[in-house]
């Protein structure tokens, strides 16, 4: 379902802000590549836009009081993409963590990658390591970066792992439950996903913290990601709060 959009003075910031927000957000940063094909410039400049647009949302958040904020930037399927735009991409994430770095500190935010660290490139797992030690003791918010990460492969992952403690007697068959499944995870320490934010006005999941997403509420936009900014942010916010989240039992007036 598309929000129907507001003008902006139909939106009171403090109105929401002062309503409960979702105390964990996941977005799916689509459109990079159309918003660049759109201003005539190459893929690579949409990506490059939508990385500098990770950074002010994520901030924006933090200052908001959003706990935790979760994007997919980079899927196990996007490996078939064209060469290029893989190398592209495989660099990108080290100049966003260098550039990011410093406003991570500043803002006490801590970052957090999901997904196959091990199969990137050595000089972004180097990178992915020196920036989650850097800001493991931060408390506002955490930003998790889902990179080489796909959600079946997250599930099948935890399942083995289950098996691999029930066969080494570590765990029992009939302590498996839907809270310890949560904790074989790789968001194991992050809040119950509220929100889900899809861009560029796609209406699927792509394998997307497809366990995480079981309670959460989906909003979907046609505005490319690099176009998201905090108006849109405060859209997305404002339609979450006008939903009742009944998380499949009754609401009051039923």
């Amino acid at each position: 379902m598309f929000f129907k959009k507001k003008k902006k003075a139909q939106l009171d910031k403090n109105r929401i802000l002062n309503a409960p927000l979702p105390q964990h957000i996941a977005i799916i940063l689509d459109g990079n590549g159309r918003w660049a094909k759109k201003r005539g410039l190459p893929r690579t400049a949409g990506h490059q836009e939508g990385a500098m647009n990770v950074r002010e949302i994520t901030k924006i958040c933090a200052n908001i009081g959003v706990k935790a904020l979760t994007v997919y930037a980079f899927s196990t399927e996007n490996w078939k993409r064209p060469e290029e735009e893989v190398k592209f991409l495989m660099k990108l994430p080290i100049k966003f963590f260098n550039d990011f770095a410093p406003e991570l500190i500043e803002n006490d935010i801590r970052l957090k990658v999901i997904g196959n660290v091990e199969d990137l490139p050595k000089d972004l797992q180097k990178k992915v390591l020196e920036i989650t030690e850097m800001t493991q003791n931060n408390k506002k918010m955490t930003l998790t970066i889902a990179l080489n990460y796909g959600s079946r492969d997250e599930i099948k992952q935890a399942v083995q792992q289950i098996a691999t403690d029930v066969l080494d007697h570590q765990l029992k068959v009939e302590e498996i439950s839907e809270d310890l499944i949560d904790r074989y995870l790789m968001t194991y320490d992050l809040p119950p996903l509220d929100l889900m934010i899809r861009t560029s006005g796609e209406l699927r999941i792509s394998n997307y913290l497809l366990w995480q997403l079981a309670y959460a509420e989906l909003y979907f936009t046609s505005i490319a990601w690099p176009d998201f900014k905090e108006q849109q942010l405060y859209e997305a916010l404002f339609d979450y709060q006008s939903r009742q989240r009944r998380f499949g039992g009754l609401s009051e007036k039923k």
